[in-house]
């Protein structure tokens, strides 16, 4: 699939702030919301948070197959395609369970990541936008 770097970032900006809200307790209990913890955690914190998620997301994503996507939807994509991508992209040095449940908590993950992928824009309605004529 082609995404692009906007759809890209916005994917994985999603599944990290889906990350953060599972790893901190006063996010999960609604005391802090998860834009706010995002904005206050350090570039530095922030930017770990994306490592971490970028390897294990981005290949999925760039991997998976390519579909037509009409102008104002997101791309989607079964269950069993993002199951079958990540399970392609998890090496075999692992164990059979251990495998199958990074298979699991990864195709969670993309989905998450998926989910995020804003709208795609029609760019003939955005260069006629940008003709002053």
């Amino acid at each position: 699939m082609r995404f692009t770097e906007h759809e890209l970032t916005a994917a994985l900006t999603g599944a990290a702030k889906a990350v953060v809200t599972a790893q901190r307790k006063d996010v999960r209990k609604g005391a802090v919301d998860i834009d706010t913890a995002w904005e206050a955690m350090s570039r530095l914190e922030r930017f770990q948070v994306l490592d971490a998620l970028g390897d294990q997301v981005l290949p999925v994503l760039v991997a998976l197959p390519d579909i037509d996507v009409a102008p104002g939807t997101r791309p989607t994509f079964s269950e069993q395609q993002v199951s079958d991508t990540v399970a392609a992209s998890v090496g075999d040095d692992v164990g059979r369970l251990r495998r199958a449940v990074v298979v699991k908590a990864r195709t969670a993950l993309v989905q998450t990541a998926l989910a995020h992928v804003p709208p795609r824009l029609d760019p003939d309605a955005l260069l006629h936008a940008e003709d002053p004529t």
